[in-house]
């Protein structure tokens, strides 16, 4: 392992960790297109740097998520009936979606990534205000929209925040309520999507020391100890900002790491 690596990893984590903690995110979208680069400069085998990136981004996100909806908790924003409805769906998509990403090829994982990444930026700009009498779906609606919001989120290494908050404040759940409870819901995602790139990564051959499937351990552990520190910062500052003002600057950067993740398709 390449120690000089590790503040890499420390910096990653408190920003990601911050991110979460603030927009409800998982972290998946900074993590991923920076781990990817680490790795490849590594020269870790180019048919695993893709799902490396994501199965560490998932199971750093575990740690994450629970920092994050912690402290949103303490301010009493997260709507569990909303987490408990959706999480059986939510499980088995994040158990379905590794499974699909490890046998895409390396160049096509890239190319969807980019593609979410755009898809959530254009979601935040849009910003659409909703029918006002639209209300949120059933019990089986919920298990459903889990379910797909899991399996695209197990596919690359988020959270779902990027599908879950607009899907919640489409239906008239308010936005800091929505991003707090999106926190919650990015713990089930990422135990689920994380135990399947380990399964997904077990037995492959070429992966680098210390990887547990498709897990790097170094990165999870240096990203977890700072990501779970900033976390309650991001969340009480969620609390205090305006939200509107920052899905903006948020939505830029998404546009800009789509666009690297694009650029990456065509040069892995």
């Amino acid at each position: 392992m390449n120690f000089a690596l590790l503040p890499v990893f420390l910096a990653l984590g408190a920003f990601v960790g911050f991110l979460a903690g603030l927009l409800g995110i998982g972290g998946g979208f900074t993590t991923v297109p920076v781990l990817i680069e680490i790795f490849s400069r590594e020269g870790f085998a180019g048919a695993h740097l893709v799902p490396l990136a994501i199965g560490t981004s998932a199971a750093s996100i575990v740690f994450t998520g629970l920092s994050s909806a912690r402290a949103h908790h303490a301010k009493g924003a997260v709507n569990f009936p909303i987490v408990w409805s959706m999480s059986p769906g939510l499980v088995v998509g994040s158990l379905i979606g590794p499974q699909i990403a490890s046998n895409l090829p390396a160049v096509i994982m890239a190319g969807v990534f980019g593609g979410f990444i755009w898809f959530g930026a254009w979601r935040m700009l849009r910003n659409k205000p909703p029918v006002a009498s639209r209300q949120l779906p059933g019990r089986m609606g919920m298990m459903a929209m889990g379910a797909l919001i899991g399996t695209v989120a197990g596919m690359v290494g988020t959270g779902g925040a990027f599908l879950a908050v607009p899907f919640m404040t489409r239906c008239n759940v308010k936005l800091h309520m929505a991003v707090a409870t999106s926190a919650a819901l990015s713990i089930p995602v990422a135990v689920a999507s994380g135990a399947g790139f380990v399964i997904a990564g077990f037995h492959k051959e070429g992966l680098p020391p210390y990887s547990l499937g498709y897990v790097y351990l170094p990165a999870l552990f240096a990203i977890v100890v700072t990501s779970t520190l900033l976390a309650p910062v991001g969340a009480r500052m969620a609390h205090e900002w305006p939200v509107a003002r920052l899905r903006y600057a948020f939505a830029t950067m998404l546009f800009c790491l789509g666009a690297y993740m694009w650029w990456k398709a065509f040069h892995l």
